[in-house]
């Protein structure tokens, strides 16, 4: 078994969650979260930071970590047990634009229920609720946006 660490992020801008669609050779097709492995030296922080604005385009702070997920995918040789760390993040527009060399070709901001039903894997279906928790106890408290949190 192959053990890997990739980090990500739930994106949210005025109340919308940053999603994005992978098509790979009409193989693999789904809406997923930005999110990428660890480079040597890199900050879990750094690297889901990172991969928000190479996967998406998105220039986005993080404002803390929501936790972690974990799967397991079979490559031709092994097994790869993947470990993924999240943050919860806001960017300032709604801008993204899809990695087309990742095979990401379409991205954008979907409200909570729509992203829900899109995302194609239940531990990001479980991340987003709770990022997205977070977002509104945070918004209630009057916290969202405050420089606390930057």
């Amino acid at each position: 078994m192959i053990e890997a660490t990739s980090c990500g992020g739930v994106v949210i801008y005025r109340g919308k969650i940053l999603a994005l669609y992978k098509s790979y050779k009409n193989r693999y097709e789904g809406w997923v979260l930005p999110k990428g492995t660890v480079e040597n030296g890199e900050e879990y922080k750094e690297t889901a930071l990172r991969e928000v604005k190479e996967e998406a385009d998105v220039n986005a702070a993080v404002v803390k970590y929501i936790g972690r997920s974990h799967y397991n995918f079979a490559i031709p040789e092994d097994v790869v047990a993947k470990e993924v760390h999240w943050y919860l993040m806001t960017a300032d527009n709604y801008h993204s634009k899809p990695q087309r060399k990742e095979y990401f070709v379409d991205s954008g901001y979907y409200k909570f229920h729509e992203v829900y039903h899109l995302l194609r894997f239940a531990n990001e279906k479980q991340i987003v609720e709770r990022a997205y928790g977070e977002y509104m106890e945070l918004r209630k408290a009057r916290m969202w946006g405050h420089p606390r949190y930057f």
